[in-house]
């Protein structure tokens, strides 16, 4: 173990004991609740003008905060939840891809697992008295070898990855399953005893493979001429997300009937941009709504990160309020949540932070960030060619930067006039264009060496049973 490591486990076993010392009753901290959607796109709820009614999220939205410009740090499910949860940028961690079979990790240049020493959101609040739960997906490390999700710092961990398994011979196991998180969770929250807890519930929904039960299908079936029930891409994942929505709405009424609902910080979000629908898995439900954005999952373009993020925190947060102008990212949860429940991460801790407290957000006050914005990605990107992005992102303000490690690809574009992402503005800002890709090659030199697929970072893509197009020489960005 480093020795940063080493002194992030002793400060945080002696915080308590110090804060204890001080002879003065601290106010009761709240509690926080931390629900991650997977796959779930930026324009599917309907408060961010999607198709798909999501009465109890826009009540969320409603009671809290809603935030426009949120964005993962990872375009996959592994990269994106080690950002949430412990505030670093995942490759820093050989976090490159999603964690799938040891060999496969190890192809790909990536670790087995997230190291459980690494400082993280439930560690830090453990810390100072918090009891922990985490329930649902993990995917930070699994299989021979791996730690327990409960070496992360949980005193609770429910179904799941490595928790109690939902019963995988169910053809009906993913649909139903936020139901079983939601139940584990409030029954969590109802024995917790008098301390104030952190749990967070990851659910499997809308990920693919999607397989609505009868029931949930039932109000989005259509009629075909022969008046037969006809279920499209579209149905199934409609009626996925109608009952995630559906679930949360359970669990918000949960709090309530517990009396914890006006003490409690809830966190709603996804981990990355909606699949797509070229994916083998996802070609009967891949339809999910990147919104206005160029991009889905896996891309580094505006769709693939920007997911909705919603915060409720009762007499603190202004409720009704959309906040379209704060750039936040997933690395700013941990010191935001610990900043707003007066946890103090110790400074060996907090100087390896890449995120940075955005609570005045939160409150009801613009936030402008201090640094930038980082992304990576090593490999090719399925699907339509307008969303094949370049391998790194940089992201400063309004403007967002794209380009390949060697300096090809270097696309430019104001966020702020160019949501879709197509009016590249590298050759008439090359001053900027050259300051922000100096300063993204050289975050990129920091991070841990490793393969990249063949392909990667280029703008079109080979289709099962297909050669791959013949290419000519790439065209390098000025200095």
């Amino acid at each position: 173990m480093s020795n940063w490591r080493v002194l992030w486990v002793v400060a945080a076993l002696l915080l308590p004991a110090v804060a204890g010392s001080a002879g003065t009753q601290a106010p009761p901290r709240p509690n926080v609740l931390f629900i991650l959607a997977d796959d779930l796109g930026w324009g599917d709820l309907s408060c961010y003008g999607g198709p798909i009614r999501t009465p109890n999220l826009d009540r969320l939205a409603k009671e809290g905060t809603q935030f426009t410009q949120y964005s993962t740090c990872g375009s996959v499910c592994s990269p994106s939840r080690c950002a949430l949860f412990t505030g670093q940028y995942p490759a820093r961690h050989k976090i490159h891809g999603h964690y799938a079979t040891p060999e496969q990790n190890t192809a790909r240049g990536m670790s087995q697992w997230l190291e459980p020493s690494t400082p993280n959101l439930a560690r830090s609040l453990k810390s100072a008295g918090y009891t922990t739960a985490h329930v649902g997906k993990w995917h930070l490390g699994s299989g021979a070898g791996a730690p327990g999700i409960a070496d992360f710092g949980f005193d609770f961990v429910g179904s799941g990855e490595s928790g109690a398994p939902v019963d995988a011979a169910d053809p009906y196991y993913r649909a139903r399953s936020t139901e079983l998180f939601v139940n584990e969770t409030l029954d969590f929250i109802r024995k917790r005893g008098d301390r104030p807890f952190y749990a967070q519930l990851w659910t499997l929904v809308p990920h693919a493979t999607l397989n609505p039960t009868p029931e949930q299908l039932q109000p989005f079936l259509g009629l075909s001429a022969q008046n037969i029930p006809h279920k499209s891409a579209r149905t199934i994942y409609n009626a996925s997300v109608t009952d995630l929505d559906r679930q949360v709405g359970r669990l918000l009424e949960g709090l309530k009937e517990l009396g914890v609902a006006d003490h409690t910080l809830v966190v709603f979000s996804s981990d990355n941009g909606p699949e797509e629908i070229a994916v083998q898995n996802a070609g009967h439900s891949g339809v999910g709504s990147p919104g206005p954005f160029r991009g889905r999952k896996r891309s580094l373009y505006e769709g693939g990160v920007r997911t909705p993020f919603l915060v409720r925190f009762p007499g603190k947060t202004p409720a009704g309020r959309v906040d379209d102008d704060t750039v936040l990212a997933g690395v700013d949860l941990l010191p935001t949540v610990c900043k707003l429940t007066g946890v103090e991460i110790p400074r060996i801790a907090r100087d390896a932070l890449d995120g940075e407290d955005v609570s005045a957000s939160w409150l009801g006050r613009t936030h402008e960030r201090s640094k930038p914005l980082f992304w990576e990605w090593r490999f090719r990107i399925a699907g339509h060619v307008l969303n094949a992005s370049p391998q790194l992102a940089i992201r400063e303000g309004r403007w967002k930067l794209l380009m390949n490690p060697d300096r090809s690809r270097m696309e430019l574009y104001d966020l702020k006039t160019d949501l879709m992402q197509v009016n590249n503005l590298a050759a008439a800002e090359p001053e900027r264009a050259g300051r922000m890709s100096r300063r993204l090659l050289e975050w990129q030199s920091t991070l841990p060496p490793g393969p990249r697929d063949p392909g990667a970072g280029e703008n079109s893509y080979p289709y099962p049973g297909r050669p791959a197009p013949a290419r000519g020489p790439r065209r390098r960005a000025p200095q």
